[in-house]
């Protein structure tokens, strides 16, 4: 079957930047000029998803507001003959987008769970809000991962090679036998893991998801009242089921650190056509001013 749906889970707090995330969803935090959702978005369209389910809380239903029209905003600008910034106010993002909301707080799997009658026992994407994945012209990372799902029909971990500070913050994949250059089948996978590392490859927001990973996430244990869903994933490998990694090609910002999403949005400055010459002579101009 092919994947044309994809999950988005943002429903969590986003501890890491208060007092921010008090009044805006780090869904919403610009980079550059933009939410970082709307990257999110961009590559499930140019992954070839039609429609997208994003998991709310209930104080992040705001979110909604990125999608539908603003009056007043739609009104000035049409009055004062703005036609660009009316057409990116009022972007169309090419999907069917739908929104459901997680009530408690009972994990990322429990959130990819409400989806079940949206998944409608097909193959689905899930992208998560923390990761944005830069491929330039290369291949969106869910379209090689929906790639490597063709392949095996295998659920599948997007994944990379990660020094050990990341990887202790992440599931590990206990690893088996390598089917193709960047897709190993997966025996099981560690979340958090303390002791020594099982591998070096650790999951990093990105999955396809066969229809039995919903039984799984009724099947796996809770911690803290929560369910993962690198442990519901791991549910399936430890019982057999077909589950494999997928080593993607990109460069990965986790936005939900602070250091990674300033370094989202350097880069993606220096990538701007508008921006990049003068934002480049600004950053060499620090290493006078902060003798870096």
């Amino acid at each position: 079957m092919s994947v044309r749906k994809a999950i988005i889970p943002c429903a969590g707090f986003g501890t890491r930047f208060l007092p921010l995330t008090k009044v805006m969803p780090k869904e919403l935090l610009p980079i550059v000029d933009a939410p970082a959702l709307c990257y999110i978005l961009d590559e499930a369209r140019e992954s070839g998803i039609e429609e997208v389910m994003i998991v709310l809380s209930p104080q992040k239903q705001y979110i909604k507001q990125l999608f539908e029209p603003n009056v007043a905003l739609n009104a000035q600008l049409e009055a004062t003959g703005k036609r660009e910034a009316l057409a990116l106010a009022n972007r169309d993002f090419g999907m069917k987008i739908s929104f459901v909301t997680q009530k408690e707080m009972r994990g990322n799997g429990r959130a990819v769970a409400l989806c079940k009658k949206f998944a409608a026992g097909s193959p689905v994407g899930v992208m998560f809000g923390d990761d944005i994945m830069y491929t330039g012209e290369g291949t969106p990372v869910l379209k090689q991962l929906i790639d490597a799902y063709e392949l095996t029909g295998a659920t599948i971990v997007g994944c990379q090679k990660c020094s050990e500070e990341v990887a202790r913050k992440c599931g590990v994949m206990i690893l088996g036998e390598r089917i193709s250059e960047r897709v190993t089948r997966v025996k099981g996978i560690v979340e958090k893991p303390e002791g020594a590392l099982p591998s070096d490859l650790a999951s990093l927001g990105r999955f396809v998801l066969t229809p039995d990973i919903f039984g799984a996430i009724e099947r796996t244990p809770q911690k803290g009242g929560e369910v993962y869903l690198t442990d519901a994933i791991d549910t399936l490998a430890t019982e057999g089921m077909s589950v494999c990694a997928c080593e993607f090609e990109a460069r990965r910002y986790d936005i939900g650190d602070k250091l990674g999403y300033l370094e989202a949005n350097v880069e993606y400055a220096l990538r701007d056509g508008d921006l990049a010459d003068g934002f480049a002579t600004y950053l060499k101009s620090l290493n006078d001013r902060f003798m870096m």
